[in-house]
């Protein structure tokens, strides 16, 4: 078996960047989820459009696009990237809400930290919106559903 090397380390363990710039561009996409759990009345003002804030749905899903193009400023170590693509879906269930992340681009590294941003970003807005009638909202999951493009090839997570 190959041993993992961790590329944000340097020889000295000091963290660093990696350079891209000798790996060739291809198509990547990454798609990642978030799960953030509301009570039933919470969930009833947001199904009724009547949570104080307004149309709480678009504002994470905007919040979580916005998100993604804003990686390289949030996580220090991510390469600043020319996003293709980026989609945040919401889908209501009975006991909260999940979205969504999809993130692509040609390039030179892979965009699975800004389909993981945009997702944790839809969720955290959420919380944001909701919190005026529900403290206790919890966001339960953030994790990467598959990624392809790029020297790893495709991964794709057993059991979402």
């Amino acid at each position: 078996m190959e041993k993992k090397v961790l590329t944000h380390i340097d020889s000295e363990g000091r963290a660093r960047m990696v350079d891209v710039s000798e790996k060739a561009a291809t198509t990547r996409q990454a798609v990642a989820e978030s799960y953030i759990r509301l009570s039933r009345a919470t969930l009833s003002l947001l199904r009724e459009g009547k949570l104080p804030k307004g149309n709480a749905l678009e504002t994470a899903r905007l919040a979580g696009v916005l998100a993604a193009k804003r990686t390289p400023d949030l996580i220090p170590l991510c390469h600043p990237l020319l996003l293709t693509y980026v989609n945040v879906d919401a889908a209501l269930d009975k006991t909260g809400v999940r979205f969504l992340a999809t993130v692509s681009c040609t390039g030179t590294t892979g965009v699975e930290m800004e389909a993981l941003t945009a997702a944790s970003m839809a969720a955290l807005t959420l919380y944001d919106m909701v919190k005026a009638v529900e403290k206790g909202a919890t966001i339960e999951k953030v994790q990467l559903l598959e990624k392809s493009g790029g020297k790893s090839g495709t991964y794709r997570r057993r059991n979402p």
